[in-house]
């Protein structure tokens, strides 16, 4: 991708019926990932994340917990979702909330177009609805009880008896727009991602498409259609838009183009919504749709998937007041493939922090920048008489930033990590080959010693630079302490060899200091 491109990219907003757990956070570190990526190649980058505050089960948790939805609302935004930001140590440029009146006013805006368009009609009809789902479940995801709810319907996600709903409705005419999304999928074959997600996607629509409820009378906990108040606008249809209410849809101000189309980062279970439904309402107003929708797995302990209900839900802090929102993002990026079902364990944690960040990435930096002051007074070599070896260091060095770019440009977090690893890997096994500690004994060996530790202070800077969307506050000590010039932030990936240094090493405390585990 050309540097000054625009890069829009979003996590799905999230509903604030309960806490957030590390799948919330798993998600929201890859879209801060990519956008820190992207902001670092100097593309025009926004990155959005926000949450959902709408619908029927959240007016259910407010009732619970003895409140309005809006106190409700505001209580878990306030006190759970806005302080998970911070504790991830995220980039964002926008928090959207679907409760603010910059998303309502345009929420109407778009519904009052796409009616005038020809697409929305009035009808009764019946049919199961699953409130964890807020969704009036296809036949394929009704399955019968089993135990306390033996012979009732449930719903195949929530495992929980679904409720028969009559009503007087609004209608999207989904169905109409099955073929145009079938040739949109074939023209554009990297919208939907991964290939597993796409075949599904592709498949479902192909078994055919029904018109889509898109309003509600029997609760009242929503926005309002613009043309019939006595309905609410339904709550998925409403949570969609926030891609276009964020970015100022409609008006007139040049924003909306300017972002416009985005990369959405979604959970797979609500794969169907933002490849079906929202291209669909798009395809409708002939507006573009996403530039990309990419489903992650889902992020699974002890083999089953996270869930508050049963004890599953792992808060992110719990690992991050342990080991860092750093080791948090490098661990979660780097042991599951973005796309596929990944596992977590405490295990693996403690594993990878200390074998990969402690003892691979830490200690490197710290060994070479304390040779640097032992046998140079701190002060970097310069104009120093390059070997072989060295020159495969950096040849090394190169291949990991194209690579990781590359696989950047495939949402592919993990490979591009893995091949920056490689030049972790390739400079301790070259300290340990070049030996700078024995050179160091003997003054002939002199011009030897200033090029090993030359060229390991320059792999640690190509190493700060390519882990900065990544690690971002150990890559900023480490730029600090090798003299990096400039604004981390502001070297480019293609630039990263080509770094600039003050020309002397500082102090550098533990980049990732031991945990004692109990």
């Amino acid at each position: 991708m050309a540097s000054g491109e625009s890069f829009y990219v979003t996590t799905p907003i999230f509903y604030v019926n309960d806490v957030p757990h590390i799948g919330h956070a798993y998600a929201e570190v890859a879209a801060d990932v990519l956008a820190r990526w992207h902001r670092q190649r100097g593309d025009d980058t926004w990155f959005l994340t926000g949450t959902d505050e709408h619908g029927q089960k959240i007016m259910r948790s407010a009732v619970a917990n003895n409140m309005q939805p809006q106190e409700w609302a505001d209580k878990l935004v306030e006190e759970a979702w806005r302080p998970m930001l911070k504790t991830l140590n995220l980039s964002n440029d926008d928090f959207i909330r679907t409760t603010e009146e910059r998303h309502e006013t345009r929420v109407q805006k778009f519904l009052t177009e796409l009616n005038d368009a020809g697409f929305i009609y009035e009808d009764e009809f019946e049919a199961l609805y699953c409130v964890g789902c807020e969704e009036f479940k296809p036949d394929s995801e009704i399955v019968d009880g089993e135990g306390q709810y033996e012979g009732q319907k449930v719903c195949a996600i929530h495992s929980k008896p679904m409720e028969l709903l009559k009503e007087r409705n609004y209608f999207f005419k989904l169905s109409a727009l099955q073929q145009p999304l079938l040739d949109y999928y074939e023209a554009h074959p990297d919208f939907i991602q991964p290939t597993s997600a796409r075949n599904e996607v592709v498949s479902f629509v192909q078994s055919g498409l029904h018109d889509l409820s898109i309003s509600r009378t029997s609760f009242d906990w929503g926005i309002k259609v613009p043309w019939d108040e006595s309905h609410i606008v339904y709550v998925w249809v409403d949570a969609l838009l926030n891609y276009f209410t964020a970015i100022g849809y409609g008006d007139g101000d040049g924003q909306f183009e300017r972002r416009w189309p985005g990369n959405h980062i979604v959970g797979k279970d609500i794969l169907r919504f933002h490849a079906v439904i929202w291209p669909a309402m798009l395809l409708a107003m002939k507006i573009q749709p996403p530039k990309r929708v990419f489903a992650t797995g889902w992020l699974l302990v002890g083999g089953e998937k996270m869930s508050k209900s049963k004890l599953t839900g792992i808060p992110p802090q719990e690992i991050t007041d342990t080991f860092g929102s750093d080791a948090f993002r490098y661990y979660f990026m780097r042991a599951i493939h973005l796309g596929q079902d990944g596992s977590f364990s405490w295990e693996d944690l403690s594993a990878r922090y200390h074998a990969e960040l402690a003892n691979g990435f830490g200690n490197l930096a710290s060994r070479v920048i304390s040779m640097v002051k032992k046998y140079f007074d701190g002060d970097i070599p310069q104009d120093v008489q390059e070997h072989v070896d060295d020159e495969k260091i950096l040849e090394i060095a190169r291949t990991a930033i194209r690579d990781s770019e590359e696989a950047i440009d495939r949402f592919a977090v993990d490979q591009a990590i893995a091949a920056i690893w490689k030049l972790v890997d390739a400079l301790n096994l070259y300290i340990t080959d070049q030996q700078p500690w024995v050179l160091a004994k003997d003054e002939a060996n002199r011009d030897r010693l200033a090029a090993v530790l030359a060229t390991a202070v320059r792999g640690l800077g190509v190493l700060a630079v390519l882990l900065n969307p990544i690690t971002p506050i150990a890559t900023e000590k480490l730029w600090g302490a090798i003299g990096g010039e400039g604004a981390l932030g502001g070297i480019t990936p293609t630039e990263a060899l080509d770094w600039k240094s003050s020309g002397r090493v500082s102090d550098l405390a533990s980049l990732f200091p031991r945990i004692e585990q109990e």
